[in-house]
């Protein structure tokens, strides 16, 4: 039966249980979640930072003492003048950022967002985010240039959800904004930043 047979048997009723029963054990092979060496998250994160549909450049610094160097050259790499939107945060402090011009509201067309992810997720490569007065949501959807800082690294999906008190707001990040809604040519930037940069932290 090809697959065009068995949607049209779905539809008039006349499927066997045991061919439904089939599809749904051909369903269950595949495992729930692809399977994450608990030993090579890092190199997992990166991996799937990597693929086109997240499209991450990468970078890694020890500490907050080493970002603004890091940030500049991320800059120097894309061009850019070393003007950013950076969050109220006090870990941001421990750097020297008297090379920049640093202001904490952005605007519509802000060229570069600095923001620091509560962690990264390597199965998915997504960024985790949790709203905060030292951590607003806006500059992280109105920037061309997504900077973020990445201190920690967890397994799954699942182990990036706190236990407890939540925040206000809780979003995820999974790669660069795009779409394909304009002729079926993919867009990059259509929704939010055109270019996601990773800092991994530590």
């Amino acid at each position: 039966m090809n697959a065009r047979d068995a949607i049209l048997a779905r539809l008039t009723g006349t499927a066997t249980r045991a061919a439904i029963d089939g599809e749904a054990a051909t369903l269950l092979i595949a495992p729930e979640r692809p399977p994450v060496d608990p030993a090579a998250l890092e190199d997992s994160f990166l991996a799937r930072l990597a693929v086109p549909s997240v499209a991450a450049t990468v970078d890694a610094v020890a500490g907050f003492a080493d970002l603004p160097a890091a940030v500049a050259r991320y800059c120097a790499d894309q061009g850019l003048a070393r003007s950013l939107c950076t969050p109220p945060d006090p870990r941001l402090e421990a750097g020297d950022w008297s090379g920049f011009d640093r202001h904490a509201t952005a605007a519509p067309d802000e060229p570069v967002a600095l923001a620091i992810a509560r962690c990264g997720v390597a199965e998915t490569g997504s960024l985790v985010f949790e709203t905060a007065p030292e951590a607003p949501m806006l500059p992280n959807f109105l920037a061309l240039h997504h900077i973020v800082v990445v201190p920690q690294v967890v397994a799954y999906l699942e182990d990036a959800v706190l236990a407890g008190t939540h925040p206000r707001a809780h979003y995820w990040v999974t790669g660069v904004s795009g779409t394909t809604d304009i002729e079926g040519t993919y867009v990059r930037g259509a929704h939010g930043p055109r270019f996601l940069h990773v800092i991994r932290l530590g």
